[in-house]
């Protein structure tokens, strides 16, 4: 993703994703393209970014914590969940936030 996310107004929630990766893909280019494919479709999703170098981080914004509660459930998302564990991290922390606030410039 090259793009800054167009999030409204806060308050808002932030689901922020930090992982390192393990060394083969296994298929987790096309599963990461499916899910953001997919989270864009979820009712209450308000965007996402994304950055990898050696620490991979996405967040993605949602409207309530019930979005997210939903998004965490969805069967694609879950498998790929599973996936996550026993093949593409070594290691990942989930991180759940209100914003409160958000400002800046550009785009």
């Amino acid at each position: 993703m090259t793009r800054i996310a167009n999030t409204p107004e806060p308050p808002y929630y932030a689901v922020i994703f930090t992982s390192l990766r393990t060394a083969e893909d296994n298929g987790y280019a096309l599963m990461a393209e499916r899910m953001t494919e997919l989270a864009a479709q979820q009712p209450g999703f308000l965007g996402m970014e994304s950055a990898r170098e050696a620490l991979g981080v996405t967040v993605s914004y949602w409207d309530s914590l019930e979005a997210i509660q939903r998004w965490k459930q969805q069967v694609e998302h879950r498998e790929a969940q599973r996936l996550g564990r026993s093949e593409w991290y070594a290691a990942y922390r989930v991180r759940v936030a209100r914003v409160e606030r958000d400002y800046g410039f550009g785009e």
